[in-house]
């Protein structure tokens, strides 16, 4: 058998369950994790004779990927900003919305000379990971209620040699370990969907992905950008930013709770789909 037959092979039994350009792109994540190749490479090399190793581990992951689990769980690792983070069933698949995130505040400290950071809700640590790696002057936190979270995170943060330090508290109940009035920004995609949005979601989000790190109750959409507001108070030198992944639904209110905290410069940002999908903010 060939590399061609195998991803034919893999893309027609994916079809059962995917439409056909999901199941060839899976079948091309799950070759090129496989043989540690480009998708370019991957295609140059097609007419090669597919080991009986490479045939025995697609077969392994198959009941997996048929199950509709989420390639990125099946295999280990997900791409983030140019990099592979590991990840686990304990934290969310990395988006690109977050990637624009994490770039907004690169651009915003890049220059600086030196700046600290916290991200809230690590999960990965793909935020905090990559605005150290890309921001070799920051001191950067990750922040996490979840020990299984935190587990992951160290590892890519050890895989990926970045300095970051990990905390391991509930923002509901606790403050943020780090001195007032310290941070130039804190970052945070919190969970933002809502209870009864469960039902517009794909069955493998919603079955595999922690809900932990997804929900918030119906009654309270804002419940941690409120609470994230209120300790950044503290937590903020004068001038410091806040930078959050929001709900769309939700932008306009919550750029009115930041008001209301009496945060400055409030903005709404949309993605790069069109949708509100940010708020920064200054504490001044």
């Amino acid at each position: 058998m060939t590399i061609q037959n195998l991803l034919q092979t893999l893309t027609a039994q994916l079809e059962t369950v995917y439409d056909a350009n999901e199941a060839r792109t899976i079948t091309e994540w799950v070759l090129q994790h496989e043989l540690k190749c480009s998708r370019f490479e991957l295609l140059q090399q097609r007419l090669s004779e597919a080991s009986a190793k490479l045939q025995d581990q697609v077969d392994g992951f198959l009941p997996r990927l048929l199950a509709q689990e989420p390639v990125q769980y099946v295999l280990g690792e997900a791409s983030f900003y140019g990099r592979e983070f590991l990840v686990s069933p304990a934290v969310l698949i990395p988006r690109s919305e977050t990637e624009e995130l994490v770039q907004m505040v690169i651009q915003e400290y890049k220059r600086h000379a030196e700046v600290k950071l916290l991200d809230i809700g690590t999960g990965s640590g793909c935020i905090p990971i990559t605005l150290s790696l890309e921001l070799p002057h920051a001191i950067v936190w990750g922040l996490d209620v979840s020990t299984e979270a935190l587990t992951i995170a160290r590892q890519n943060g050890l895989e990926l040699a970045a300095r970051v330090q990990w905390l391991h508290q509930d923002i509901l109940q606790e403050v943020p370990a780090i001195a007032p009035a310290s941070l130039d920004a804190v970052v945070s995609n919190p969970p933002y969907v809502l209870e009864e949005e469960k039902g517009l979601m794909r069955d493998n989000v919603l079955s595999f992905e922690p809900h932990l790190a997804l929900f918030v109750p119906d009654h309270d959409p804002l419940l941690f950008y409120r609470r994230i507001a209120d300790l950044a108070l503290n937590q903020l030198k004068p001038q410091g930013k806040l930078f959050f992944e929001i709900n769309e639904r939700y932008a306009q209110e919550t750029a009115a709770m930041l008001r209301e905290w009496g945060y400055k410069m409030i903005e709404i940002k949309k993605d790069l789909r069109g949708k509100d999908r940010f708020v920064t903010a200054s504490f001044v």
